[in-house]
């Protein structure tokens, strides 16, 4: 285990973008306070993991446990597909967050992947993304209207580790407009809306590898998938 103490340490990708505070407005690595604070009331130290630089494997040497956050779409370039106009990505944090999930998925520790980490995750193992679901589908409870979250209730496969984690039904929040498309070999589909978008995905086998495509962060009291990452983080 790579931290000293009792607590296992959580390495959480960040975003790099432009934001302001107070009387500033810059260029920042920034993150929703509400995944750390997921992350402390679930027992972990959270960690930010910036996507700048180099030396992403190094970091992630030094955690027990990984969250790649939500954000940005992946650059389907990643993919072999040419950009929808809807979709906005950020190159270099894709490059950061495959070397962190390659790291992790190299050392064993466990990983949770949130919305875009659910894509980055898809995408590092071989599949694709559908780039825009309401072309799809149509108007949803995926995305409702920028900047509001929409309640999806998702059926979970019986016998999986995320219905072992959540039960067979859960509801969440979601905000997303693109989804998996081709599955990645080697990932499980373990999660569906009622529209059969694909919103989770588990690696099998012993390692702890779980991706969602809601935002449970977002839910104070819903601590159970993030309880499951230290827990597994603490085996490390």
């Amino acid at each position: 285990m790579a931290s000293s103490g009792s607590d296992p340490v959580i390495g959480i990708s960040t975003y790099s973008e432009r934001a302001a505070w107070g009387v500033w407005d810059t260029e920042a690595a920034l993150l929703p306070r509400t995944y750390v604070d997921c992350v402390v009331r679930a027992g972990g130290v959270p960690v930010l993991l910036p996507p700048v630089g180099e030396g992403h494997e190094r970091a992630v040497a030094a955690v027990d446990g990984l969250v790649l956050a939500g954000g940005a779409d992946v650059d389907p370039g990643n993919y072999g597909a040419t950009a929808h106009p809807a979709t906005v990505s950020r190159p270099e944090r894709d490059a950061a967050e495959l070397a962190m999930l390659r790291a992790a998925l190299d050392r064993g520790i466990p990983v949770l992947a949130v919305c875009r980490g659910l894509q980055v995750l898809n995408v590092a193992l071989g599949g694709t993304l559908a780039q825009h679901l309401p072309e799809r589908i149509g108007a949803s409870d995926h995305q409702p209207s920028p900047g509001v979250y929409g309640s999806t209730v998702v059926t979970l496969e019986p016998g999986s580790r995320v219905a072992g984690i959540l039960g067979e039904e859960t509801t969440c929040q979601c905000y997303h407009h693109q989804a998996v498309d081709v599955l990645a070999p080697g990932l499980r589909a373990v999660g569906w809306a009622g529209d059969g978008t694909v919103e989770a995905v588990e690696l099998p086998g012993e390692r702890f590898v779980v991706g969602v495509q809601w935002h449970p962060e977002q839910d104070a009291k819903e601590l159970r998938l993030f309880t499951a990452l230290v827990r597994e983080a603490a085996k490390a």
